[in-house]
């Protein structure tokens, strides 16, 4: 049986297959799976727990977690190129020449190039997260200095005291979006005013205080964003041009992620804790639970261009199995 799976990316290949690429924690492999079934593994990327994958001019970018950026041919399904950039990394993006990688350890946030060489490296003094690319730039947030660097044209702004201890973020149009894990509400940095804010979610004119440490645009479905909140068998609906809570969906369990299917009708969430093995269905409209997958070592979900799938480790062949 393969190991637990972590993280999935899918895209069409050609016109009549899909190709999925699936992080094996464990094994430190990159599962190749087309229309759902293993056909290759990559090796030697590292320590894959909590690894992250994008996809970048044609080409897949995995960082591990103990700091190595590999590169990989998409269409061969090949390691291509692979270096070290830190001891312990914890994301990656893209701006529109290179690709940035927030450090852990050292304390850094370090620029490449197409080729994986090091043009740049940001001495922070802190843990980075939340690192979010843009056409001429790039945004994080220093988790031990309460801080958001914004870099655009090689030039560096500081913004202070933007919140206790930033945990992750998203970037929607212009706007950076960073939770916190010590106190409730968000921080919103307009990339391109260069303007910050912080808010607090309202819902029928009170104050509703949660932490959002954990963001994922995945959840975000036009101005509106289905959140897991820390510590809350909820998840909540955002309108994410107010910031007003509009409602929330009572779970079984902690959620982890929300994912909403291409076509609008579900979003899936899975959860941490005593159901960590199960999945639930959410109509959106209706803020209703519709199904529960009570599925042992289910291990994530991927989302394909024609609809929703939830792949489970059991459904994977090896290659040249039955």
């Amino acid at each position: 049986m393969l190991p637990l799976i972590f993280l999935l990316l899918t895209f069409p290949i050609l016109a009549f297959a899909e190709k999925l690429y699936v992080v094996e924690r464990e094994r430190g492999s990159l599962a190749v799976v087309v229309d759902g079934r293993l056909v290759k593994e990559i090796e030697g990327l590292g320590n894959l727990n909590h690894a992250t994958l994008k996809l970048w001019r044609g080409k897949a970018y995995l960082i591990s977690r103990d700091g190595y950026l590999s590169q990989i041919d998409t269409e061969k399904d090949e390691l291509l190129r692979k270096v070290k950039v830190g001891e312990s990394a914890i994301g990656i993006d893209f701006t529109r020449d290179h690709i940035v990688v927030a450090n852990y350890e050292p304390k850094t946030v370090v620029v490449l190039d197409e080729e994986l060489n090091v043009v740049q490296s940001l001495n922070t003094g802190s843990r980075n997260v939340g690192i979010k690319g843009f056409e001429v730039g790039f945004v994080f947030s220093l988790m031990d200095r309460d801080e958001i660097w914004l870099v655009k044209d090689k030039s560096v702004k500081v913004f202070g005291n933007v919140g206790a201890m930033p945990f992750d973020a998203l970037l929607k149009g212009n706007v950076y979006v960073v939770g916190f894990f010590k106190e409730g509400g968000v921080g919103l940095l307009d990339v391109k005013r260069e303007v910050y804010r912080k808010v607090v979610f309202l819902s029928a004119g009170k104050e509703v205080v949660f932490k959002i440490p954990h963001f994922g645009t995945w959840g975000v479905s036009g101005d509106r964003a289905f959140i897991p909140v820390v510590g809350e068998r909820r998840l909540y609906l955002v309108n994410l041009r107010n910031f007003n809570l509009e409602g929330h969906v009572e779970l079984s369990g902690l959620p982890v992620f929300a994912v909403i299917s291409p076509d609008g009708k579900y979003v899936a969430v899975n959860f941490s804790g005593d159901r960590e093995d199960y999945v639930a269905l959410v109509d959106p409209h209706t803020l209703e639970p519709v199904s529960r997958i009570d599925r042992p070592t289910l291990a994530a979900l991927a989302v394909r261009i024609e609809g929703t799938r939830l792949i489970d480790n059991h459904l994977l062949q090896p290659p040249g199995g039955a």
